[in-house]
């Protein structure tokens, strides 16, 4: 039987220390595992500086940590092959709760600054007695003509100090377990911790002789050792039932915090929450939380992977972040390193980046809106789809860059079949045509009407189209002062009317084609928000252009857009609008004779021909709902009704 040789109080900074401990400073009783064992790795860490200083007597040996259960004795123990401690040691750093040794250690081998010391022999050990009813300890130091310790306390302020029958250098900790914490003597519990949090840590762990961490941390090593499959293996050992990631960003910065880390752009899919980060925080190799929201910037949310970083301020359990102004750089950096990482694949491989745009495009629009640095990294290489075909549209467009010259090999810019641009190239090729105005779709199949009037008369056409896109507009609009963005149905470009000066008069009512098929309409319709608008359309034959269409002028309908967001609804169809009667289609010439012909131009299938045109355009705008829905089938049998009865 050991010889006692002291008894006494364990020195404490706050009275009742040990409830606090139990009930509050730990969120999750499991997070003592990590802590015992990030302490074990913290000793392994100390040993390897003693020794690159020259002060090991002996060999430096095997670094590892060995984990035991015994559920017999409902113990769990935990050793390591680390520095060890002197009973002198025991009393300063074990009794004096709260008290870390390792900032004084860091202080005496501050040369070695490579070795990191995670731990801190402080609340972190004491965390064991939210689980145990006795801890004890058995270490044996590393210095010449030490003596092993033993040390044990049952959770109260007293414990107890004598020898100890360890023969090797080292710490072993034994947790007598509570009963209702007995799930850790439990082999798989006790993996399932060590894979949870421990994983990357840079010491072997071994239960029952088997290694059960990963140990090598991807995100610790040079970029350049690394190869792609490295990162996609990576990438599937922590997230196994996804698809390939779309990008990643290896993080290695020292200056001015330190900073290690992989983050991954994952395929987004319905399931994906968007929303909320998914990367996780690790500090030297142990795993802190998997919410790193604070550190992320909000429009990078989606990206998972790693972030390690000793200088990301945590609370006294780590389990949440303190707000610092690290934190807040860590982000801009983060950011920078993600833009940087965009442009090199733009740079390198277009049909990558705009494969991947379907996806990152939200993002990367979000970033450009809400962060000024990130705009002017992503600006150049925010691309949208285009009706344009390619060379054979193509003006000659002089490159001044080497991000210019994409856009003159050919396929470069096509993914899919569709055609990518950027703005600066939108503008460059129509300069000539409609200098510094962009048309573009917000849906490529509501509108395809205009679409298609737009692309035939070759003004070419981009496709904003994401739920973002209405606000990005108005925020290049803000950006590029000189720039006007018009929706293809908020109006009609100058080049698609027919201005015809010797439009033929009506002799009887002193009236054009146009006012007159005005005057049938307005009375059709009988709508007064409805304005009736005649023009003649351009097309390569009259029923090229369709005979009317629904316009929404632009700044009317992104005010009532941006005040049903305001109002967290879906906007409603605008009561007020125009519809553009083409009075070139052989639809509303046909419409006009028959006009003539009935008294007063109130004939009957007159007024239903003008309520189906206006419904067909309408069609081309928004669905229609049940009851409108049957009023036009119903209107449309009228008209065939009477149509075939002539």
């Amino acid at each position: 039987m050991s010889t006692i040789l002291e008894q006494g109080n364990i020195t404490i900074h706050t009275e009742n220390i040990f409830p606090i401990i139990k009930k509050s400073l730990y969120t999750d009783h499991e997070i003592f595992l990590r802590e015992l064992i990030a302490n074990g790795v913290d000793a392994i860490g100390k040993l390897k500086m003693v020794a690159m200083a020259g002060e090991l007597p002996g060999e430096l040996g095997e670094a590892k940590i060995t984990l035991a259960v015994d559920k017999e004795k409902k113990t769990l123990s935990i050793t390591d092959t680390g520095i060890g401690m002197t009973a002198d040691e025991v009393k300063k750093y074990i009794n004096q709760v709260a008290f870390s040794s390792a900032e004084e250690f860091i202080e005496k081998y501050q040369k070695s600054t490579d070795q990191q010391i995670i731990g801190h022999f402080g609340l972190g050990f004491y965390s064991a007695f939210m689980v145990a009813s006795l801890v004890e300890i058995d270490t044996f130091s590393y210095k010449e003509g030490a003596t092993p310790v033993h040390w044990s306390c049952d959770g109260s302020p007293q414990f107890t100090i004598s020898d100890s029958d360890r023969t090797t250098r080292g710490t072993t900790i034994t947790l007598t377990l509570q009963e209702e914490e007995l799930e850790y003597a439990e082999e798989a519990r006790v993996k399932q911790l060590v894979k949870t949090y421990c994983d990357f840590m840079p010491v072997k762990i071994e239960l029952n002789d088997e290694q059960i961490n990963k140990q090598r941390a991807l995100w610790k090593e040079s970029p350049q050792n690394l190869t792609k499959e490295d990162y996609l293996e990576f990438y599937k050992y922590q997230y196994p039932f996804e698809a390939e990631p779309l990008l990643w960003v290896h993080l290695n910065t020292d200056y001015p915090f330190l900073l290690n880390g992989i983050l991954f752009f994952p395929k987004l899919k319905p399931e994906i929450d968007v929303t909320k980060s998914q990367a996780k925080l690790f500090c030297n190799q142990v795993f802190v939380s998997d919410n790193c929201e604070e550190v992320i910037p909000k429009f990078l949310t989606p990206l998972r992977g790693v972030i390690d970083s000793p200088d990301v301020p945590l609370n006294v359990s780590r389990s949440a972040l303190t707000s610092d102004r690290t934190v807040k750089r860590i982000g801009d950096h983060i950011a920078k390193k993600v833009g940087d990482r965009l442009k090199e694949i733009y740079q390198e491989d277009r049909t990558a980046y705009i494969s991947a745009w379907q996806d990152l495009g939200t993002f990367v629009k979000f970033g450009m809106m809400n962060d000024e640095k990130f705009k002017k990294q992503a600006e150049d290489i925010t691309i949208f789809r285009t009706t344009w075909a390619g060379e054979a549209e193509a003006p000659e467009v002089e490159v001044e860059t080497a991000d210019d010259a994409w856009q003159s090999e050919t396929g470069k810019n096509t993914v899919n079949g569709q055609n990518f641009t950027t703005l600066k190239e939108y503008l460059e090729r129509n300069k000539e045509k409609q200098e510094n105005r962009v048309f573009y779709c917000t849906d490529e199949v509501t509108q395809a009407t205009y679409v298609s009037l737009y692309k035939n008369r070759g003004i070419e056409v981009l496709f904003l189209d994401s739920f973002i896109d209405n606000h990005f507009a108005t925020f290049l609009e803000q950006e590029f002062s000189e720039v006007k963005f018009s929706r293809i149905d908020s109006d009609l470009d100058e080049s698609l009317i027919e201005k015809d000066t010797s439009e033929v008069v009506d002799p009887v009512t002193n009236k054009t084609l146009g006012d007159r098929m005005k005057d049938v309409f307005t009375a059709a319709l009988d709508k007064p928000q409805v304005t009736i608008r005649t023009e003649s359309l351009k097309g390569d034959h009259p029923s090229s252009a369709p005979p009317a269409m629904v316009l929404l002028p632009e700044e009317q309908r992104r005010m009532q857009e941006m005040m049903a967001m305001m109002q967290q609804q879906l906007p409603e169809f605008p009561a007020a609008h125009i519809l553009m009667v083409n009075t070139a289609h052989p639809l509303i010439q046909n419409l006009a004779a028959m006009s003539q012909s009935t008294s007063d131009g109130k004939d009957e299938l007159v007024n239903l021909i003008c309520q189906h045109v206006y419904d067909l355009a309408l069609m081309a705008q928004k669905g229609f709902n049940a009851d409108t829905m049957n009023a036009f089938v119903d209107r449309s049998n009228q008209v065939l009704t009477q149509l075939t009865d002539r």
